[in-house]
């Protein structure tokens, strides 16, 4: 692991598996949890994506960067789809408590975000920040109110992943030989165009770090009777985020609710309601043959179901803010980190927050000659 200046990365032997987590060498354990800060990685990457933002936020602060399992150096357990991602989530929880690190603020990029509304479900937290956070009825093959298209989720799961990038993982290619390598996946998807890092082999790396073996990334495909002719199967990443078995639209019933931040680049190929990664929309740009139409094989509105999601919640007395920054794509905290790191202080009530109770007052009067 490359590892940044003011960084350090350690192993946890939970009861679980073990996991890898990231810190900041001077950062305080004793920190009290309202100060504390988890961020939990996207799909294809790991910690070390965070350490720009780590590294940039307030030293009172105690900030945890987790790898999810099959990513980074955490150990490359299996991930039973059919949970969705309480796999991921309960990994977290164990973590966490070892750590003394519970409750906490949670900040989730993309399959990140998708584990912080499982975690926040099954568990307290102080805030949820959502970065380019899948939809909360999973990736692809829905209609716009969360309904699936199919029984058997046909055009979702391991089957979206394209095999030669996967093919490149496994090699661990740095090159931009091809469209489909990761540093070229890396530069079309994850960020905008004119993103530039001296970090780019960084997290080229993270990518790279991405665990291959059976039950990790992608997962296995089973045939399917309904266009595009796959659907998920029953282990595997890409399949835990299948509508079948994820669902975290319930997010609208806690209680309490904690303040959630939405913030997503507009630019975003990934996440989006005309994603360039999923099943509908490919098959409505001629990508994907035998295309059965609008009617049958809709584009998933992603984005358009997170704000009404989050919408529901808010009407229920949660706080909603969404943030959605011109020219940024999938990755907002690497291409835009001030507005990020700004937002992220002020949902976790670090600044632009009034005293509560307000520190009492005096007033003076002075004469007019003084």
């Amino acid at each position: 692991m490359t590892i940044l200046d003011g960084m350090t990365a350690r192993q946890i032997e939970t009861p679980r598996l073990t996991v890898n987590v990231l810190e900041r060498t001077k950062d305080d354990a004793a920190t009290a949890p309202e100060r504390t800060l988890v961020l939990i990685h996207g799909q294809v990457s790991s910690s070390l994506i965070w350490q720009e933002l780590m590294q940039d936020l307030p030293r009172d602060l105690r900030v945890i960067a987790v790898d999810l399992r099959g990513f980074g150096a955490t150990e490359n357990a299996p991930v039973d789809a059919t949970r969705g991602v309480r796999d991921f989530s309960d990994d977290l929880h164990a973590t966490l408590a070892l750590l003394e690190a519970t409750p906490a603020h949670l900040v989730g990029w993309a399959l990140g975000a998708a584990v912080a509304m499982q975690y926040a479900l099954d568990h307290p937290v102080l805030s949820l920040t959502l970065e380019s956070p899948l939809s909360p009825f999973g990736f692809g093959g829905t209609r716009r109110d969360g309904t699936r298209l199919t029984d058997d989720d046909a055009g979702t799961g391991a089957g979206v992943a394209n095999p030669d990038f996967v093919e490149r993982l496994i090699a661990r290619d740095t090159s931009t030989d091809a469209p489909t390598s990761p540093r070229s996946v890396f530069r079309a998807a994850y960020v905008a165009p004119g993103y530039t890092s001296a970090h780019e082999d960084i997290w080229v790396e993270a990518m790279l770090s991405t665990s291959t073996a059976t039950g990790n990334y992608p997962g296995e495909t089973v045939a399917s009777e309904n266009w595009p002719g796959f659907a998920p199967g029953a282990i595997g990443v890409m399949n835990a985020v299948a509508p079948k078995y994820f669902d975290v639209s319930g997010i609208v019933h806690l209680n309490p609710k904690p303040p959630i931040l939405w913030i997503r680049g507009e630019d975003d190929a990934i996440v989006s309601d005309t994603s360039f990664f999923e099943a509908g929309y490919l098959g409505e740009a001629g990508v994907i043959a035998d295309w059965p139409g609008a009617d049958i094989a809709p584009a998933q509105q992603m984005v358009s179901q997170t704000r009404d999601v989050l919408a529901r919640y808010a009407d229920n007395g949660g706080s909603v803010t969404e943030i959605a920054l011109a020219g940024v794509g999938h990755t907002p905290h690497l291409e835009r980190p001030a507005d990020v790191r700004r937002a992220l202080l002020r949902v976790i009530g670090y600044v632009d927050q009034p005293a509560d109770p307000a520190p009492p007052t005096e007033a003076i009067i002075l004469k007019s000659a003084d």
